[in-house]
């Protein structure tokens, strides 16, 4: 009975180990996981995981990046869609198109990018809606 427990969990972790492209290491090509990935090294193409992606400061995006989270320290260039949290470290350099859910940039971070928030864009028109009913009530009542 515990036993079959262990081994579970033992699977679920294999899931979850970090996917790692090492300093020195350049990949070209389409990458899909549902693991965490460190990037150290250079990757030239797409890579979408439903996980976290980090690329530390030696490591290289130019493509495209799909993920859950994203913290980088080093460089991206291309079309960045995080559907939860992007956060910039001081020594990143970001270009190109960006969407996300939310951001943290810390001070000396390049920015350079066309960026939409898709959560605060559907927040703001429901609180808009929400607002608006109100205002014209109560003017009607007033009058």
């Amino acid at each position: 009975m515990f036993t079959d427990n262990k081994n579970s969990k033992s699977n679920l972790n294999s899931f979850s180990q970090q996917n790692t492209i090492a300093l020195g290491t350049t990949f070209s090509g389409d990458l899909i996981s549902q693991g965490d990935f460190r990037i150290e090294g250079a990757v030239n193409g797409s890579l979408k995981t439903s996980g976290k992606v980090v690329i530390g400061k030696t490591g290289e995006i130019d493509g495209v990046l799909t993920c859950n989270n994203a913290d980088i320290e080093g460089k991206f260039k291309g079309n960045l869609n995080v559907s939860d949290t992007l956060s910039l470290r001081s020594s990143a350099q970001v270009e190109g198109e960006v969407q996300i859910g939310k951001l943290s940039v810390e001070p000396g971070a390049s920015f350079n990018a066309n960026c939409s928030m898709k959560g605060a864009v559907k927040e703001l028109k429901n609180e808009a809606a929400a607002v608006t009913p109100q205002n014209t009530s109560k003017t009607g009542q007033s009058a």
